[in-house]
């Protein structure tokens, strides 16, 4: 049936049927279906008036189901319909005629509006033609509906562009001169969007130089019907001077008269200042450019220097943010876990004394130990990246260093890669550990034999350095260990994060991703710096930069006198915050033989020593409320004397900690815990070093002990 797609939703017509009786209600559903449409049946009439909706093409209803029920609520819907909707009712009545006949067809009429009333008895094809002619109608009222939505969609569109492009619209009424305009349109005149506004207001607006040739466009427009197009200054009501450009249409009607001018107007003040500051600058422009030119090239060339000096700086930036916050957050787990490892090995040791003669336990207990060593190592990786790490540094001769490392290294990259060393005799001392620095040239070394699967050259190198200062490094003189391969080399993205901790481009399994930043933090620890150079296919070139002293090398102590395995009988002041780590250490203090009496706060420590004598006090340092440190001041304040021996993880100590003491690095075991009782109660301190950068305590000279696990990297 023709207009069926202008039906809401498609598909086919819908009739609303209310007919109570059963055999007029199965005759009008028929019916319907014979017209044509789709039949909806209510069972009652508040049904009947709830569905209705813009979907329904038609409503059937007997006289007799409606002529005293509350017809309100299908008056309101009716009354509610949009302005192109006026749904039509067929009625089956008994009584015909009108109102003076049936005047319930005059309350009908009223309350539906659009009704035919189909007298009973019909005939069928009455029926069908009332309501064929009422689908008729209601599809012309769907595709009304569709042609005003297109046009408010349109409408929508012309607005939109209009405020896109700032345009004032307008028209002019030619016989009557009457102006309808826009509220842009009244802005770009200086107007309000409430203001009256009149043809002869915009033309008196019009500056008095242009207003003639405005006329004379405006006449010719109307006379001839070409467009209408001009550009002209406008004066506003507050004085001020715009330029205005107009362009309008003649529009005529279906017998050819001119009826009006619509149009468009727009603001071009801005453009037309800046064409002329154009004018006026290519009045002199070659002149101005000859003596420009030099100063513009000057200035061109510092502010390049300048963007690339500021991208260095905040390239450097970043990465110094970036490792700084992983370091804090590497540091602080690796605290932690050595706190976790302090209990561990302290618990596995006193444990292996009490199944000596069980030999499946001990071989469990040595694995458990094994284990808790590598984890140890774990966290002197973590502690080395995070640069928290002890350190005991001294002038070390590196040249002598590198060279009695020869055969191990020769051992660890094996036959294939032949050792070229360039090792100058001359050269001053550095400060560092030696024993950091030999793991890390040996991290290399081993870098570098796995970027060389086929074998090549593996260089290492010595040569001397004068830094004027930077952001990376102070100013001094430096000692550059070089150690360079003939690899695979990386890419500048893998470069970019080859420092990373637990970044690695190494197959699962064979790299823990610690090695490189473990060595950049030793390098930033002792005030130097990592440098790496790669490139793929060519190789990699990794720079130690450490400062050079004055100072002479110490030579090895002859021998070491052996610790004593158990100190007389003391009496102990343990203080501790963590509850699992107390009762470690204080289980290891009681099998040394010791008396030991255990506190977990400094406050309560600080009781502890005014009431009673101790031997000696082992403090954590890292305590809420009062760190170690202050706990050891205020301890001398009242017994001077008192030997005290400080346990921490890692040398993270505020600057201002001035206080001489042992340190125990944790994790500790027994013996060495024996080791530094016997030190403090013979009187031996050892100074708290800082590094000269304030990037954190370089920690105490006593050098950290690794196991056999812990060397391998």
């Amino acid at each position: 049936m023709a207009g069926i797609a202008a039906i809401p939703n498609s598909g086919k017509p819908k009739a609303l049927i209310y007919t109570p009786a059963g055999r007029d209600s199965w005759v009008a559903r028929s019916l319907v279906d014979e017209a044509g449409l789709a039949s909806i049946a209510a069972t009652d009439l508040p049904m009947f008036a709830s569905s209705l909706s813009d979907d329904i093409a038609l409503g059937v209803l007997t006289e007799e189901a409606v002529r005293s029920s509350d017809l309100k609520s299908i008056a309101a819907w009716v009354s509610t319909q949009p302005s192109w909707s006026d749904l039509p009712f067929i009625v089956l009545t008994t009584r015909g005629g009108g109102p003076e006949r049936n005047p319930a067809a005059a309350r009908l009429s009223e309350v539906l509006g659009n009704v035919t009333f189909l007298e009973r008895p019909f005939h069928a094809t009455s029926f069908i033609s009332v309501a064929r002619a009422a689908l008729k109608g209601r599809l012309r009222q769907y595709e009304a509906q569709a042609r005003l939505e297109a046009l408010g969609e349109g409408e929508r569109r012309l607005q939109t562009a209009l405020a896109a492009g700032r345009l004032g619209a307008w028209e002019l009424e030619l016989s009557s001169m009457a102006l309808s305009a826009s509220a842009t349109c009244k802005a770009i005149f200086g107007r309000g969007p409430d203001d009256d506004v009149t043809r002869d207001d915009l033309i008196a607006s019009i500056h008095p130089d242009d207003r003639p040739l405005v006329l004379a466009r405006l006449r010719q427009t109307v006379d001839t019907g070409r467009d209408y197009s001009i550009e002209h200054r406008t004066i506003w009501p507050d004085g001020s001077l715009h330029w205005t450009e107009v362009h309008a249409q003649l529009y005529s009607d279906r017998y050819g008269s001119a009826r009006k001018l619509v149009g468009v107007c727009s603001d071009t003040t801005v453009r037309k200042t800046i064409e002329e500051n154009l004018r006026r600058l290519n009045e002199n422009l070659e002149e101005r450019v000859r003596e420009r030119t030099k100063a513009v090239n000057a200035a061109h060339q510092t502010l390049l220097e300048e963007v690339a000096q500021r991208e260095r700086a905040e390239e450097q930036l970043r990465q110094s943010q970036k490792m700084e916050a992983i370091g804090q957050l590497t540091g602080g787990v690796a605290h932690d876990f050595n706190n976790l490892l302090m209990v561990v090995l302290g618990n596995l040791e006193l444990l292996g004394k009490h199944v000596g003669g069980d030999a499946k336990a001990t071989r469990l207990v040595d694995g458990a130990i094994q284990g808790a060593r590598r984890g140890a190592a774990l966290t002197q990786r973590l502690l080395a990246f995070a640069r928290q790490q002890d350190l005991q540094v001294k002038p070390v001769d590196l040249a002598e260093l590198v060279s009695g490392m020869n055969d191990l290294l020769r051992r660890s990259v094996g036959s294939s890669i032949s050792i070229e060393t360039i090792l100058p005799a001359t050269l001053p001392p550095a400060l560092v550990d030696a024993n950091q620095l030999e793991l890390a040239l040996l991290n290399l070394a081993v870098n570098a034999r796995d970027a060389m699967p086929d074998g090549g050259t593996l260089s290492i190198s010595l040569r001397e350095e004068q830094v004027a200062g930077n952001d990376a490094l102070g100013k001094g003189a430096y000692l550059v260990l070089a150690v360079a391969d003939g690899g695979t080399g990386m890419d500048a993205e893998t470069l970019k994060k080859a420092v990373d901790p637990f970044f690695s481009t190494k197959e699962l399994g064979k790299g823990t991703g610690l090695g490189l930043s473990m060595i950049h933090g030793l390098a930033v620890q002792l005030n130097g710096a990592l440098r790496l150079t790669s490139e793929l296919g060519v190789g990699t070139t990794a720079e130690l930069w450490l400062p050079a002293t004055e100072r002479r090398p110490e030579r090895p102590a002859e021998a070491e006198l052996p610790v004593p395995q158990a100190a007389s009988r003391l009496k102990i002041l343990l203080v501790d915050d963590d509850a699992l780590i107390a009762m470690s250490s204080v289980d290891m203090l009681e099998d040394l033989g010791h008396e030991v009496v255990e506190a977990n706060s400094g406050s309560q420590a600080l009781e502890l020593i005014s009431g009673q004598h101790f031997d000696l006090v082992i403090t954590d340092y890292s305590m809420p409320g009062m760190t170690g440190a202050q706990l050891a001041q205020a301890a001398r304040n009242i017994h001077p004397a008192l030997p005290i021996v400080l346990a921490t993880g890692y040398a993270d100590l505020p600057a201002g900690t001035d206080i001489d003491l042992p340190r125990l690095a944790k994790p500790y075991d027994q013996a060495q815990l024996a080791k530094e009782i016997a030190k403090a109660m013979a009187g031996e301190t050892v100074p708290l070093l800082r590094s000269g950068n304030g990037a954190g305590g370089l920690g105490p000279t006593a050098p950290p002990v690794f196991s056999d696990a812990q060397r391998m990297l």
